[in-house]
């Protein structure tokens, strides 16, 4: 099974993600490749140039790419080929893509009130007042149609949300 994780900022999805794999060592976590210095923080990805990501993308290493904040993205796809409950963090503009790569793809949608989504954007202090005004305008992204998701209401301790995001990696009965 293949999941994409996706949410707005400050929804808490490195945190969810890092706490459900310390809980589920079966589950697969893609590092993702992104066009910035790995550096910069957060979460745990490969950070490239502009002219790397090109080459790879012209090589066919990914399986998803997408843009987002003047950055790219990719999956690679050597990180999902092959495995069994495949994680990844996505990106909710580029789920119409991921369906059609990943036709069994689960969505996980992982948010939380404004106000804490602002508050956890301040912490971070990566970015201006402005900034977190214009990620919280789009925080309440409309999934688009068709696309169907499990959400997850991270507003609790860390330890409740790691609880709601196992459970909603767990097989969907029949």
């Amino acid at each position: 099974m293949i999941f994409a994780v996706v949410g707005p900022s400050g929804a808490g999805k490195d945190t969810l993600l890092s706490g459900a794999l310390a809980a589920r060592p079966d589950l697969h976590l893609v590092r993702r490749v992104i066009t910035r210095p790995s550096e910069a923080g957060g979460e745990d990805f490969e950070g490239v140039t502009e002219a790397e990501f090109q080459t790879r993308l012209a090589k066919d290493a990914f399986a998803l790419t997408w843009d987002a904040h003047g950055l790219r993205y990719g999956i690679p796809r050597d990180q999902i080929t092959g495995l069994n409950d495949v994680v990844f963090n996505g990106s909710r503009a580029a789920l119409l893509q991921a369906v059609s790569v990943f036709p069994n793809l689960r969505v996980i949608l992982v948010t939380a009130p404004d106000a804490v989504l602002a508050a956890r954007l301040a912490a971070r202090g990566r970015e201006t007042v402005c900034d977190i005004a214009a990620r919280l305008s789009r925080a309440a992204f409309t999934l688009p149609h068709g696309i169907a998701a499990t959400t997850v209401v991270n507003d609790a301790t860390p330890a409740e949300g790691i609880a709601r995001l196992l459970a909603a990696l767990q097989p969907v009965s029949a």
